[in-house]
């Protein structure tokens, strides 16, 4: 079920199901936190690949959502995925490494991970990463269980997906 907001734009709130609707609202949600100025956005995957960080359209969006006293954090079992399918994510989260912390789940399976976008203000949560289906919306109950999950694996995480790599 859509909702539209003040703003005209809708974010889909409910269930959803499949990659293409997951990728959609992930889109739009990107384009909300752009529009109304989020401070804080998580975002969680065991590998992002089939989240579409690759396309301009959600670059631009991060571009305008970048600000200062912005923040976004990613968790994940690792980054290959990214640094290899999302080159314009990646080129992005270089530039403006001074607002993105990227770390790494630890003594996490890549099935614990959750699948998942957490704002104060709005979640999208994948419970069934094989069929992408899951939920979406700005319930107190839902942020707040996504929340406490995702500080657990922030307790366990350690800094990951360096801008630049140190060698000799």
């Amino acid at each position: 079920m859509f909702n539209p907001d003040a703003t005209g734009s809708k974010l889909l709130s409910g269930p959803f199901a499949g990659v293409e609707v997951f990728a959609q609202l992930l889109r739009d949600t990107c384009a909300r936190a752009a529009l109304e100025g989020w401070p804080l956005m998580v975002w969680s995957d065991p590998t992002y690949l089939d989240w579409p960080l690759r396309e301009r359209q959600v670059v631009e969006s991060m571009q305008r959502w970048a600000a200062s006293g912005r923040k976004l954090m990613l968790l994940a079992e690792h980054y290959e995925d990214v640094r290899r399918y999302h080159p314009r994510f990646v080129g992005w989260r270089s530039t403006w490494d001074h607002i993105v912390e990227c770390r790494v789940c630890r003594g996490r399976d890549a099935g614990e991970i959750p699948s998942a976008l957490w704002s104060p203000g709005w979640v999208v949560q994948r419970l069934d990463l094989v069929r992408s289906t899951g939920f979406a919306g700005s319930e107190v109950q839902r942020r707040a269980l996504l929340k406490e999950e995702l500080d657990e694996c922030i307790r366990q995480s350690s800094p990951g997906f360096p801008v630049t790599t140190l060698g000799l």
